[in-house]
């Protein structure tokens, strides 16, 4: 598919005055939605969640079964949820924390640098 039928593929969706009405009501919060980082927050919480339950659940079938299949299957989703859970831990502090900081941050000099143009431009005026 190319630019030009996707284009006019999504713009095809628009021909309905009902939907028109939908977007231009949720626009704003669509774009709030997507330039802040919602989903990935919300993605790393159900990863969290989804690997912490499959830990638990492998760990308890592991502990009660001695089945060949059965704890193979035990033996991979405890695997599952250990990898998927500590993974989302790693991902936290590798990639989230830092960006809050440099965000924190940013903000302190965004801060200071309007506080300096503010009293240069009082200190001009005199």
């Amino acid at each position: 598919m190319t630019k030009h039928q996707e284009s006019k593929d999504i713009t095809t969706l628009f021909s309905d005055e009902s939907a028109q009405a939908w977007m231009e009501e949720h626009a704003t919060e669509l774009k709030e939605y997507v330039s802040g980082q919602r989903i990935l927050y919300q993605s790393l919480v159900i990863g969290f969640v989804i690997g912490l339950a499959a830990h638990i659940g492998g760990y308890i079938l592991l502990l009660s079964t001695q089945k060949e299949l059965l704890g193979l299957l035990a033996d991979l989703l405890h695997a599952l949820g250990w990898s998927l859970w500590t993974g989302v831990v790693v991902a936290v502090f590798i990639q989230i924390i830092p960006e809050v900081k440099r965000r924190q941050i940013r903000q302190v000099l965004d801060a200071y640098e309007a506080f300096q143009r503010g009293k240069t431009q009082v200190g001009g005026n005199h």
